[in-house]
């Protein structure tokens, strides 16, 4: 009787252990601190481990991948199904080795360490972009209760607070604050400015993101981001379930043969389907090639323009996997 399956629930000091043996009998459960984990792996044999895709499972994966096993992380989403009843650290176990031997099960490629090193960097610079706004909004809305009000955008930040050091009417103890939350400001844009830095030295260095990067719309920013989290882009069949994995296709309610379509499912990562969405609104005010374009000129006609912008982003997803997986530039087709 020997393992061939285990279902391994993360925590941050006590994981849950569930094994099976190539029928499905039950050969082990057992709870492991986390120092004791590493050593339980090395002393079994090679066997298909199945972990969720949650903090901390890219990490675990790389070191059991180490020691010859067969590792795939699995969407939390897709584990809930197999839950029996209770919620519980041994209930989750036994859910997540049932659900890594379903066939058509899909899986999370397994990140390395340089890719994860690389969404450190866009993570961290979206925090920082975050709180900028977080100042600058802080800001505005104090200088307004002294009366000092201007145009919106952070580029006029500084225009405002040269206006409440030139105003004397603002007190001093509050011109003080202000200058201080000005002195943040100015820190976190020169983070902003330092990690965009690294971000755009190591696209330079990466063949995949500078190929993505000849896509109009993105930028070394969201050719890294791509390039960082897409692991294996073969894992996806098609551009259409690259895009659906994103969450910019339509969300379906079709039945007896009708077909319903509804708004995008805004599923699958948050931050790239922004800057895609983002980086395709670029497209439609400055490119020329799409005010040339007839598709994109139809769909304004009679759709707004954050609607065009999500379509447009979802045929940019499209372009992206045929890139990564072709390996090739891309080439702009000339619209007659």
């Amino acid at each position: 009787m020997e393992i061939t399956t285990i279902g391994l629930d993360l925590a941050k000091h006590v994981f849950q252990v569930h094994g099976v043996d190539v029928v499905g009998t039950v050969i082990e459960k057992r709870r492991l601190r986390r120092g004791q984990v590493l050593s339980y792996f090395a002393n079994l044999p090679p066997c298909r481990v199945g972990l969720e895709a949650c903090a901390t499972a890219h990490f675990w994966a790389r070191e059991l991948c180490r020691l010859g096993h067969d590792v795939r992380l699995i969407p939390p989403q897709y584990v809930k199904a197999y839950l029996k009843r209770g919620e519980n650290d041994a209930a989750d176990a036994a859910a997540i080795c049932e659900a890594v031997t379903r066939p058509s099960m899909r899986f999370v490629p397994i990140k390395s360490e340089e890719q994860q090193a690389v969404l450190v960097m866009h993570r961290s610079r979206d925090l920082l972009v975050r709180q900028r706004t977080q100042l600058i909004n802080a800001l505005r809305g104090h200088l307004a209760e002294f009366g000092l009000i201007e145009a919106q955008g952070p580029s006029h930040i500084r225009r405002l607070l040269e206006s409440m050091r030139a105003d004397r009417t603002v007190p001093d103890l509050a011109r003080e604050i202000l200058d201080l939350m000005a002195a943040t400001l100015d820190a976190v844009d020169a983070q902003i400015g330092s990690i965009e830095v690294r971000i755009t030295a190591w696209h330079k260095a990466n063949p995949t993101s500078q190929r993505l990067a000849t896509i109009p719309g993105i930028g070394p920013l969201i050719a890294s981001a791509i390039t960082a989290t897409v692991a294996d882009p073969a894992s996806f069949r098609s551009g259409r379930e690259f895009a659906a994995w994103l969450g910019l296709t339509p969300r379906q309610k079709s039945t007896g043969g009708k077909q319903r379509l509804g708004r995008i499912t805004r599923k699958g990562d948050q931050y790239l389907r922004r800057l895609l969405i983002i980086g395709a609104q670029t497209v439609l005010l400055r490119s020329k090639a799409a005010k040339a374009n007839p598709w994109i000129q139809a769909l304004l006609a009679r759709c707004a323009r954050l609607k065009v912008a999500v379509a447009l982003a979802n045929k940019t997803a499209r372009i992206v996997w045929a890139v990564m997986m072709r390996g090739d530039r891309y080439r702009q087709v000339a619209v007659a």
